[in-house]
Order: structure tokens, then C-alpha cells, then sequence
């Protein structure tokens, strides 16, 4: 199967910077439990406040469609949930090049 990629853009309040970086830290350790999650990757936007972004990376679309089921997961993702301004924004993708990841 075919590898699976994910981008996601979080909208979440500039005031709780400190708060959602803490909660992002949280589900990246928490991914630790997620068998075929290969990349789970959170990044600040460098021009615009309270705005995040996730690139994940799966080996197939099985694993894509288990994540977040471990508790840890789950408990993470709703810490990270209560602090967003708006659902995510998601796109998910098949990786076709790149420099850095094993395709």
C-alpha cells in the first residue's frame, strides 16, 4: 500500500500560545503509541499568530484510519481540542518526492 501523508491547520488563540504549544508537545509524545505513524510533526505559521500546522505521515491508509484511538492519543487530542478557535483544516495526501523521507 501506498504511504499516507496528512496537513492540518489548527487556528487557536495567540494569547495561549504557552497553553497549545504544551498541548502539541503532548500529542507528538502521545503519537509514540501509534504503530504506522511514521512523522508527527507540529510547526508554528511564521506569519500569522495562533496559527499551527501538522505534517503526519503514515505507511498506508490503515494506519491513518486508527489514529487517535489510544488512550494517550485521545486524551491529548482533546486537551488540544478545547483550544482551538475552529475544526482543523485537513488535507490528506499521497507523497510522491521528497528529500529526508523514506517514500
Amino acid at each position: 500500500m501506498a504511504k499516507v501523508s496528512l496537513i492540518a491547520k489548527l487556528q487557536t488563540d495567540p494569547e495561549k500560545a504557552e497553553e497549545v504549544e504544551a498541548a502539541l508537545a503532548a500529542t507528538c509524545s502521545a503519537a509514540e503509541e501509534e504503530v504506522g505513524l511514521e512523522i508527527y510533526s507540529a510547526h508554528k505559521d511564521s506569519g500569522e499568530e495562533g496559527i499551527y500546522w501538522f505534517f503526519e505521515m503514515y505507511t498506508d491508509g490503515d494506519a491513518l484510519g486508527v489514529h487517535g484511538q489510544g488512550d494517550g492519543m485521545k486524551a491529548a487530542m482533546s486537551a488540544l481540542g478545547a483550544l482551538l478557535l475552529a475544526p482543523p483544516t485537513i488535507n490528506i495526501a499521497s507523497p510522491v518526492a521528497a528529500k529526508g523521507l523514506n517514500l
